[in-house]
């Protein structure tokens, strides 16, 4: 039968769900329209990566920054919903205010660079800040379903992505920036009412202090995550649409590529009862030798139902990464540092995307004497990250055994 305390536990995960895919929706809307946004006040397209490749640069530091401020503003219950709603209002502003900045003309060119810099400062407060009170006042049993529901919202959006580019391709960007930006606005508000109802549920007696330094363990598992996201990276962005193009033609991809979604989407529900049971660093390892052997099937498929099982295996395999990263920063309770740690884990994903951008823009892929590394570097990464995280979390085991 289920409780009020587990309602009040299940409305905290899908309003992470929904914040995130609003989010990365809005995200989405900006790479279809950032082109035309960029030509419009004179910006050459080849600079449109440059441009990408800033705000993954400024994503690195501030998520970071976002979390490690979130750990302390978070001592105070309520201040950290305060703090979210005023970036998260500058943000959408921002946000909002591109397509008409740019619709002014060549002699808007700068405004445009300042408000693109502003937005991507800003929306690093809707990344780790509102997944730290999971982490705070969250019973640490229920933090892994938690983890999987509110990145249900990430695997959706990137499920939808192709869809959407194919429908606003063709329309004016006003409308889709102004709708997304309202949307994420009005659910980022939203966040001060549920810290307050979090937080009046738990009662914490006092939430822990920040931790000055981390241990090797979290350390470790940051590295680890740096790796594993790249490995994500190179295989969906660059390498799945070949791999798809040996058996189909490009019209389809729209209708293949979300695949990799799909198997991302269900995968982590029934990770998060093992992550509940044996903690987050062991699925990570497990799914990262398990997300290799997948990418080694998708190239040698012989055939298009062969690719479509390996793809799902492969987003199976990172949708568990993923969420028992997630889980496991939001285990670190005990130093107070939840903030910080699952805010590096968003700097890995945003480093690991400044890599690919960057392979992309120097045309790695295009060179005969790299095309094989691009190829197979996601199964080394996958496969050294995994057995490494295998390693630590079977030591962190062996002790416990020997503690007890």
């Amino acid at each position: 039968m289920t409780t009020k305390a587990d309602r009040a536990v299940n409305r905290t995960g899908v309003y992470l769900a929904v914040l995130q895919l609003v989010f990365t929706l809005g995200w989405t809307t900006y790479l279809i329209y950032l082109p035309k946004l960029c030509a419009e006040v004179g910006i050459a397209p080849s600079t449109v990566i440059l441009i990408l490749m800033m705000d993954q640069a400024i994503f690195t530091i501030t998520d970071t920054a976002m979390g490690m401020a979130a750990d302390r503003i978070s001592i105070l219950v309520g201040r950290l919903g305060v703090f979210v709603g005023i970036l998260a209002a500058i943000s959408c502003v921002a946000f909002i205010a591109l397509p008409y900045v740019a619709g002014t003309g060549p002699g808007a060119k700068a405004w445009l660079i300042v408000l693109i810099v502003i937005w991507a400062i800003t929306s690093s407060a809707l990344r780790a800040p509102p997944l730290t009170l999971l982490g705070k006042y969250r019973a640490q049993p229920s933090v892994p379903f938690l983890a999987a529901l509110a990145m249900l919202g990430y695997g959706i959006a990137g499920a939808v992505s192709p869809y959407l580019g194919v429908v606003l391709r063709n329309h004016d960007a006003r409308l889709p920036f102004v709708l997304s930006g309202a949307v994420l606005l009005l659910t980022a508000l939203a966040f001060s009412g549920i810290e307050r109802r979090v937080a009046e549920q738990a009662q914490p007696a006092r939430l822990a202090e920040p931790a000055r330094r981390l241990g090797a363990v979290p350390m470790f598992m940051i590295g680890s995550m740096v790796l594993l996201s790249l490995a994500y990276q190179l295989h969906f962005n660059i390498n799945s649409a070949p791999f798809y193009l040996r058996f189909v033609k490009p019209n389809d991809l729209q209708w293949l590529m979300p695949v990799f979604w799909i198997g991302f989407n269900i995968a982590m529900f029934p990770a998060s009862i093992v992550v509940k049971h044996r903690g987050g660093l062991i699925v990570m390892g497990a799914a990262g030798l398990l997300g290799a052997f997948a990418i080694v099937a998708a190239e040698i498929a012989g055939s298009l139902n062969g690719l479509i099982v390996a793809q799902f295996m492969a987003g199976a395999a990172w949708g568990c990464m993923l969420m028992s990263a997630v889980s496991a920063a939001l285990a670190i309770g005990e130093t107070g540092a939840e903030g910080k740690v699952t805010g590096l884990v968003f700097s890995a994903l945003a480093l690991a995307t400044f890599a690919r951008m960057a392979a992309v823009a120097g045309g790695l892929q295009k060179l005969p004497d790299y095309a094989p590394l691009v190829h197979w570097a996601p199964v080394a990464c996958w496969s050294v990250a995994g057995a490494g995280l295998l390693v630590i979390a079977a030591s962190r085991l062996q002790r416990g055994v020997k503690s007890a």
